[in-house]
């Protein structure tokens, strides 16, 4: 699984609308509302880095009032959830 995460700039009276559309597209799991130089963060996740485009340049992007958006893509990942969850597999509670 690839995953990209991609800062986006949007319309700031259409944040909610604007992160609702991307939110519905194929290939996001996730977005956020977040504080800063940036409006939104959306995590793609696909399984070939191909899709990142088709995701991120042929829909992301012409969501209207997405006004810019900076993609970096995800090397590795490290998450305190992720081992937690992996090492308590067939543990009982």
């Amino acid at each position: 699984m690839i995953t990209a995460i991609v800062f986006v700039q949007a319309d700031v009276d259409r944040i909610p609308e604007v992160a609702q559309q991307i939110a519905e597209l194929d290939g996001v799991s996730e977005v956020y509302s977040v504080t800063g130089e940036i409006d939104l963060i959306a995590l793609v996740r696909v399984r070939e880095h191909d899709e990142i485009a088709d995701v991120v340049a042929d829909r992301l992007n012409k969501v209207p009032g997405v006004t810019a958006t900076e993609t970096h893509i995800a090397f590795r990942a490290y998450s305190r959830h992720d081992l937690e969850a992996a090492f308590s597999l067939g543990m009982e509670d």
